[in-house]
């Protein structure tokens, strides 16, 4: 008993903080040092078996790779960036040490002999090689109203179906709980969640509807006119939509105001997705090309002719970060394009029965459903150049004898394929096919009521305005490069061009106006004789004259060309400026004589 009472006396209770001097402070240590080690028992225990982490130690050495801001003369902001930028290199080499369960990739169906193939292995041998939970994707739905289209959650917890002829259904599909089922009884042709699967949109016949959970209506947008195709942008909070007049509208489902609306020109679309790694939307047009879109941009940021019949499915890869995109056509062809130089189709071949939709898995698996099949193909092959029209190595098919095949859907972080079709939907097994590790901050598959709601708001919070997407998302948070073009005004040097003056900045270009600089002028020139004007006055006189017709019609017509009707305008103005000096001159009595010119004497006398 009383060791364990002496052990229990090496825990000391917190002492409160108090002023020391720092003579006294020095003679403590020095006579601590003297004494020998310490006689605190718990503080040596903890010293011996912990350290700080590695991120946090001060002699961390500074990654290589680290950029310099050398050209920012701000001493404080170069400071600042350069400690940011060392801080994530350095967290980007520890990230490495600290993914343990990341160290192989995820494995995909293998053979044992060269004589086998994978194709060959059907969906009951997967079922019965796949532990239980996994087997549970494989599901036939059976269901009256179709052809049917998908879409999953971002977590791939919950599935949304719709039917051509107004059934729509939104449900848990690994625990088989119903949230809601409707009989619209009008054509529907697409269906999506929204932030969650507590509210969805539905591309009805004449609009979009929102709907929430329940099944109860909330919102009718009449702004979306005959949506054939809906898509979510989850960090930007748009309800994208194109329909039959061809028209692309932004919605923002968290103010709910009509952002933009773009006019594609080219008649109705029935193919759309969006690229998750810079949030532009693919659109297939009928008469065969691909346009990719943004909302701050009035036409494509890329028009490419993809088949030489209507596009009917368009998807990007996320394993890549949107680097190859999947088309398929009418005209029988699967295409898939690099989108960094849109020099030529990588891949090409010939489908099986003609219309085709292709849907790309998280891990890089291209899905084709064609005819009365479904087939998959996995990477290398369909990424690696290859000239002729020749189909790439088979990994998995799978026969459905309901036709027609409309829509394939893979589920987020499952081995699960959806495929809609006219007697309902069919779900298989492609092993290797969904991305094993997910981030529970950013989508979980088992979070609760208060995570999700914590999530809505923390998404609400770190929404990205729509002016941000751009076809290289990286240029969001770097920095300008510095000016190469600089001159002088005034004696100094080094100005860059754009803290030039508005009327330098026009001489450097070869664009000046020469009236505007003979205002100044003059307006000098009237200020010579006069006392300073205060401050207020200046402030009242700064935008004086900027708002005229004439000088308005005189920046329009500015060209390095020689214009006769900006000469003659320009020649208009002077005769009004002259007249005006002349009236001037009179109301102050002092009319200057008129010199006499060689061409006084053809002038007749008065």
């Amino acid at each position: 008993m009383d060791s364990l009472i002496a052990k229990a006396d090496a825990i000391q209770p917190v002492a409160k903080r108090r002023k020391i001097h720092t003579e006294a402070l020095r003679k403590k240590a020095s006579t601590a040092s003297k004494a020998g080690p310490s006689s605190d028992f718990t503080l040596n225990s903890v010293n011996q078996h912990t350290s700080l982490p590695k991120s946090l130690r001060p002699t961390s050495p500074t990654p290589d790779h680290v950029p310099k801001y050398s050209h920012i003369q701000n001493q404080k902001l170069r400071t600042q960036l350069t400690r940011q930028s060392a801080h994530a290199a350095r967290a980007k080499v520890l990230l490495k040490d600290a993914e343990l369960l990341l160290t192989e990739e995820a494995g995909l169906m293998e053979v044992e002999g060269e004589m086998e193939k994978t194709w060959r292995v059907g969906q009951d041998e997967v079922v019965s090689a796949a532990g239980q939970e996994a087997a549970q994707g494989r599901k036939e739905w059976t269901l009256d109203g179709g052809p049917y289209r998908s879409r999953y959650t971002r977590n791939g917890r919950h599935l949304a179906v719709v039917g051509s002829k107004g059934h729509v259904a939104t449900f848990d599909w690994k625990t088989g709980t119903l949230h809601s089922e409707l009989q619209l009884q009008e054509t529907c042709r697409d269906i999506t969640f929204l932030h969650d699967h507590s509210h969805f949109a539905v591309a009805q016949q004449k609009y979009v509807f929102i709907y929430d959970r329940d099944g109860v209506e909330l919102h009718r947008l009449k702004s979306h006119i005959e949506p054939t195709r809906l898509e979510f942008l989850p960090f930007h909070w748009l309800l994208a939509s194109v329909g039959n007049a061809g028209y692309l509208k932004y919605q923002d489902t968290s103010t709910g105001q009509l952002v933009v609306e773009h006019r594609t020109k080219l008649g109705a679309c029935t193919a759309m997705t969006q690229n998750i790694h810079n949030a532009l939307i693919h659109l297939g047009h009928q008469n065969g090309t691909v346009t990719l879109w943004t909302p701050n941009l009035p036409h494509p940021a890329v028009r490419l002719l993809a088949h030489l019949g209507p596009v009917v499915s368009v998807s990007v890869d996320p394993s890549t970060g949107g680097r190859y995109m999947a088309t398929a056509g009418q005209d029988g062809m699967v295409k898939v394009w690099d989108c960094r130089n849109w020099k030529g189709a990588v891949r090409q071949w010939t489908a099986r029965g003609g219309t085709a939709a292709v849907e790309w898995s998280q891990k890089g698996a291209l899905a084709v459903a064609t005819g009365g099949s479904v087939n998959v193909y996995t990477k290398p092959s369909i990424q690696s150049p290859f000239a002729a029209t020749v189909s790439p190595p088979l990994y998995l098919t799978h026969p459905i004898p309901h036709r027609p095949l409309i829509s394939v859907r893979f589920c987020p972080f499952h081995d699960v394929l959806t495929v809609g079709h006219s007697a309902g939907l069919s779900s298989i097994l492609v092993p290797g096919a969904g991305e094993p590790n997910f981030d529970s901050a950013e989508a979980d598959p088992f979070e609760n009521k208060r995570a999700r709601r914590e999530r809505e708001v923390k998404g609400l919070l770190d929404k990205i305005q729509p002016d941000m997407i751009a076809l290289n998302p990286e240029f969001i948070g770097s920095l300008a490069p510095p000016p190469k073009l600089v001159t002088a005004v005034d004696g100094k040097v080094d100005i860059p061009f754009a803290r030039l003056p508005r009327l330098e900045r026009l001489r450097v270009q070869g664009k000046a106006d020469e009236t505007e600089a003979n205002d100044h002028d003059s307006d000098d020139a009237e200020a010579e004789g006069a006392p300073k004007p205060k401050r207020e006055e200046k402030e009242k006189k700064k935008m004086r004259g900027k708002n005229k017709s004439l000088k308005r019609y005189l920046r329009k017509q500015r060209k390095n060309v020689i214009d006769p009707r900006a000469i003659a305008v320009r020649a208009k103005l002077e005769k009004q400026r002259e007249e005006i000096r002349r009236a001037k001159a009179a109301a102050h009595g002092s009319a200057e004589s008129e010199k006499p010119s060689a061409l006084d004497r053809f002038k007749r006398p008065p």
